[in-house]
């Protein structure tokens, strides 16, 4: 089954101050270091970028235009897939996913999946609160059936265009098949798929790229 790769690259980091994504780890950009993960298991790699970009395509074969949102930045990419069986979207601010992690998730679709998406056990006690913070506890989250959930994910493609029909927005692809009834599994995720929100995981990124080489 032919695999095409959407490294999502077009969000403003506004919590971050800047464009992480084009920051550099080691003598890369943070988004060729997920170009470069996501060529692993993909034959042809989509890069969603920022209007104003004006780099030489990070080593994607294919440059678009995001949009306004993170979903409305995806369907830009699906519209540059071509035929592809397994579409894999993947975000650029997460440049340590492993090519085992790829391939997990490719495999799951391969096995009859509709999506594939990794995820971590949940460590930390969780809270519902009554706002954002300060805010006062409303009960504790029993965690045993909670995962914490990551890129890469993969889909058959019809099912992940179809799940985009008429814009629909959610937080991550996933979301959109479960809404339309479709077959997600969950795969083991990596610790060390951090994605790059905060300047601390950006010193984290710095640190644990020199701690490789």
């Amino acid at each position: 089954m032919s695999v095409t790769a959407v490294v999502v690259a077009a969000g403003r980091a506004e919590r971050f101050g800047s464009l992480k994504q084009f920051l550099t780890l080691g003598n890369e950009t943070v988004v060729r270091h997920s170009v470069a993960r996501a060529r692993s298991v993909a034959d042809r790699v989509v890069v969603v970028v920022p209007a104003d970009y004006d780099g030489d395509g990070e080593g994607a074969d294919v440059i678009c235009i995001g949009g306004a949102t993170r979903s409305a930045s995806v369907r830009s990419g699906l519209s540059q897939i071509g035929d592809a069986d397994i579409v894999v979207i993947h975000d650029a601010a997460r440049p340590f996913a492993s090519p085992a992690l790829f391939s997990r998730v490719v495999s799951a679709v391969e096995s009859g999946a509709d999506a594939a998406i990794p995820g971590i056990a949940v460590v930390d006690t969780l809270k519902r609160v009554a706002s954002s913070l300060p805010s006062f506890s409303l009960g504790t989250v029993e965690r045993d059936e909670l995962v914490a959930v990551q890129t890469p994910q993969a889909f058959r493609t019809a099912t992940l265009v179809a799940a985009h029909a008429h814009d629909a927005e959610a937080t991550d692809d996933a979301a959109l098949v479960e809404r339309a009834g479709g077959r997600v599994t969950i795969v083991e995720g990596e610790v060390s798929n951090r994605k790059i929100t905060t300047r601390d995981d950006y010193e984290w990124a710095i640190w644990f790229e020199g701690s490789r080489s």
